[in-house]
């Protein structure tokens, strides 16, 4: 018999205890019960298959055309008195990517890379755009250089012109399929670096103003008039500078105010510009409403009190307005080869814009004011209180509604 029972246990027969190790490999003990032989190993088919994909997947997460160490191109350029002339060199990635080339590492053969200068060319040509004078640039490209310690091509690029500019504008953004992108661009002139600027994504385009005398005048045809607009698109400002005329006054009290607001707000425009100091434009703007409803309200307590203190409040009043200035001068983008132009050309337009408004509105004043004395007084009280309302308006809109 198999087994017998002695004592109250159970014996096992030595044919039992024979289990072959087919057995022993196909069941398990865990805890107080058999476990189950496990599933069947996959077939050999299977296997195959499955080591292959991982092969795959590890040679394409492994292979240079998706490996991009460096996500930058580099744009060096020297203005010549015939034209732009530099290199640009720009990852093998990148170029490989947009060219539809099976992989990066073919572009480091020289041979393979030179056939590739018209195509190369053609890329360049749609992505980096150049004008002097409003006139387009044509991209020649010189020859064609690889460097294979860098994993990286460099292409050697002339953009011809008659005569030097006054200013050049570029348009770059050469590899918008990657959103990292930037590329750096290094400008010279003789031997000096000039201006440095990063191209990417959110910017794409620039300006710069070369030294010479074409590039100061090109500096002054875009910042005077931009100083001029800046005045007559501002009503706040403009309303300040009403506020300290409606009181009239001889043409020396005039003078000294208007020269009290321009020493002042020349002085904080030219430290903001500068980033000397540069107050948050969220405590410069409600500062100039404020400034709006002091000088509304000192016009109406004049007559009550008999003090004049315009000159005073337009110097005072006169540093904010200057921050002002420089908060609009940087939306322009100053060109730091040309920064003391720029801000020079810029103010001239802001006085230009000033002297329009005093010359417009103070003659008026005048006249009215030798003709019918009453009616002048009633144009003071109520044009007084109007601008306390507005730049009361403005006060409470750029506190607690501006974005």
């Amino acid at each position: 018999m198999d087994g017998y029972r002695s004592g109250g246990r159970q014996t096992v027969s030595s044919e039992q205890l024979a289990v072959s190790s087919k057995q022993w490999a196909e069941v398990g003990w865990v805890g107080s019960g058999w476990l189950t032989a496990p599933p069947k190993p996959p077939q050999a088919p299977y296997l195959l298959l499955t080591a292959y994909c991982l092969l795959l997947t590890a040679h394409l997460c492994c292979s240079p055309a998706f490996a991009h160490p460096v996500p930058f191109s580099y744009l060096d350029l020297h203005v010549r008195s015939t034209g732009l002339e530099g290199t640009l060199t720009a990852h093998t990635v990148d170029l490989a990517h947009d060219l539809r080339l099976m992989s990066p590492g073919v572009l480091l053969n020289q041979s393979f890379a030179e056939k590739q200068k018209d195509r190369i060319l053609s890329l360049l040509r749609s992505r980096l755009v150049i004008t002097a004078q409003r006139e387009k640039l044509k991209a020649e490209l010189q020859d064609l250089k690889v460097m294979p310690e860098k994993q990286a091509v460099r292409l050697r690029l002339r953009f011809a012109w008659k005569q030097t500019p006054g200013v050049i504008r570029f348009r770059c953004r050469l590899f918008p399929y990657d959103d990292k992108h930037e590329t750096f661009l290094n400008l010279y002139e003789g031997k000096q670096l000039t201006h440095q600027e990063i191209f990417d994504k959110d910017h794409t385009t620039f300006e710069y103003f070369t030294g010479s005398r074409q590039g100061t005048f090109a500096v002054l045809r875009k910042f005077i008039p931009a100083g001029v607009h800046h005045i007559f698109i501002g009503p706040d400002h403009i309303l300040f500078l009403i506020g300290l005329l409606l009181l009239g006054g001889s043409l020396g009290r005039l003078l000294k105010i208007v020269t009290a607001f321009t020493v002042a707000h020349s002085l904080t425009l030219a430290l903001a510009a500068l980033n000397v100091y540069n107050p948050p434009a969220r405590l410069i703007e409600p500062a100039i409403a404020l400034s709006i409803v002091y000088v509304g309200a000192d016009n109406l307590l004049i007559g009550k009190q008999g003090r004049d203190m315009r000159a005073l409040i337009a110097f005072v009043f006169g540093f904010v307005h200057g921050f002002g200035f420089a908060n609009v001068l940087r939306e322009f983008g100053l060109p730091s080869q040309a920064l003391g132009w720029s801000l020079f050309s810029f103010n001239v337009g802001v006085e230009i814009g000033q002297a329009c408004i005093v010359l417009a509105v103070a003659p008026l004043l005048a006249m009215i004011r030798t003709r019918d004395k009453l009616l002048a007084q009633r144009i003071v009280t109520v044009g007084s209180a109007l601008i306390v309302l507005a730049g009361g308006y403005w006060f409470v809109e750029r506190v607690f509604f501006s974005s």
